[in-house]
């Protein structure tokens, strides 16, 4: 989160009350904002713990400024103010953070809707969502710590920012350390899913294990997710997981947590194909060879994946190190058909430099030089480098012959000088 910047903008008409040393406030009349876009300004003025009509010095405008900065809510806080018949008009000009969806990760006892009121009754503004860090999340984290101990004392509530496996960006988490629950079960509304082999084979990931949404959620996005993407169901719906536990506010908490997620799989989406743009280096033609993938077919989502892959690698034989490529899907939801627009950007088609070698004998160097398959000024092909490091980590034979070498590991980087075009291959063995 970047570091909030705090200003002061004093008016050529500064505290006429300062100008004695037994009157050093006046009364807070106004106070205004500028560059609000969800909260308001009374909220505002409750962050800043500003009363309108109270008595208001340097000090109360700065310190109200500074609780601005370490709510987290924004990322600049300035302000200025005038005096009118010593009484104080305060204006602030504040641009708001970015702020991160809420998930509650192992609150299994508990609806999400009562854990954001709990949220709510301390933080009245509080929308399901949250900054990186600063005071309104540890006020969050209170708030449901008192919460949760109502039923039970003995827990904590910590929180972390964290990739979210089922959707993209990431989320401001929740979890609580007391009581340790297991996930007992897990049921699918689809019931291929139940009779699927794969997934009865991968359940003992999660089940028996302490329930957290964090593992169901990686769970359904390595296991659930890739098996609708192979069958072409690339809208499929899945989760988010619920808990179904009795409604009973006296019933002690259990420790067996029944896990139900609902799984819309949707239609079948065929291929329709590739519009490249930009692309110099490499022909549409044999950019849409690499996708293989035929109008008409099944669109397996993990075959586009590992289309793209290919394409990418075809770019990396030719020494284009950087390009870029951008699919964005475009979805016929009549015909159930799906389509990509890529633009392509190639980058620099880098030549092979140099190599520098690290943790190696004088012997073992040389025989690596000899064995390497380019030369100076070739231009690099990234998937010749790539066999070498596997050469290295499994064929070493092939390289050392009877030479004795002894390494663990092999780190590899590639150092490109884009202005000079080239590469160098850096090999440190430990």
């Amino acid at each position: 989160m970047r570091r909030p910047i705090l200003f002061l903008g004093i008016l050529a008409v500064l505290f006429p009350f300062l100008k004695t040393a037994s009157a050093q406030t006046a009364t807070l009349r106004e106070v205004h904002t500028e560059g609000l876009k969800t909260l308001t300004e009374p909220q505002v003025i409750a962050l800043a713990g500003l009363t309108l009509g109270s008595q208001v010095g340097r000090k109360e405008l700065q310190d109200a400024a500074d609780n601005l900065v370490r709510s987290g809510l924004f990322a600049n806080v300035n302000y200025k103010f005038d005096t009118h018949n010593e009484d104080v008009k305060l204006t602030f000009t504040l641009a708001e953070n970015s702020l991160l969806t809420v998930s509650y990760d192992n609150f299994p006892w508990y609806a999400d809707s009562e854990l954001d009121e709990a949220i709510r009754k301390e933080l009245p503004f509080y929308n399901s969502r949250l900054p990186e860090a600063g005071e309104v999340v540890e006020r969050a984290a209170a708030a449901l710590k008192a919460f949760v101990s109502s039923r039970d004392a003995h827990v904590e509530v910590t929180h972390q920012v964290v990739v979210s496996p089922l959707s993209e960006g990431s989320a401001q988490q929740f979890s609580v350390e007391g009581p340790i629950a297991r996930i007992a079960s897990v049921e699918f509304s689809d019931p291929s899913l139940a009779q699927n082999l794969a997934v009865r084979t991968h359940l003992s990931e999660v089940v028996g294990h302490t329930y957290s949404r964090m593992t169901v959620d990686i769970f359904l996005s390595e296991q659930i997710r890739p098996i609708y993407l192979q069958q072409g169901l690339l809208r499929a719906k899945i989760g988010p997981a619920e808990v179904r536990l009795p409604n009973n506010p006296n019933q002690k908490l259990t420790e067996q947590i029944p896990v139900f997620v609902p799984c819309t799989p949707g239609h079948i989406y065929r291929w329709e194909g590739v519009e490249w743009k930009g692309n110099s280096a490499l022909s549409t033609f044999t950019l849409a060879g690499a996708m293989r993938l035929s109008t008409g077919d099944i669109a397996n989502g993990l075959a586009i994946e590992g289309g793209f892959d290919r394409v990418r690698e075809e770019y990396g034989h030719l020494g284009f190190l950087e390009v870029k490529l951008t699919p964005t899907p475009k979805y016929n939801d009549t015909a159930h058909t799906i389509s990509y627009e890529v633009p392509v950007v190639d980058g620099v088609q880098y030549h092979y430099g140099s190599m520098t070698i690290s943790g190696m004998s004088l012997a073992g160097e040389r025989m690596i030089r000899e064995a390497w398959p380019q030369k100076a000024g070739d231009i690099f092909d990234k998937t010749l480098f790539e066999d070498f490091l596997a050469r290295l980590e499994s064929k070493r034979a092939t390289i050392f012959k009877d030479l004795p070498i002894h390494y663990d590991t092999v780190g590899h980087f590639l150092q490109t000088d884009p202005a000079k075009a080239t590469v160098e291959v850096l090999l440190d063995f430990k």
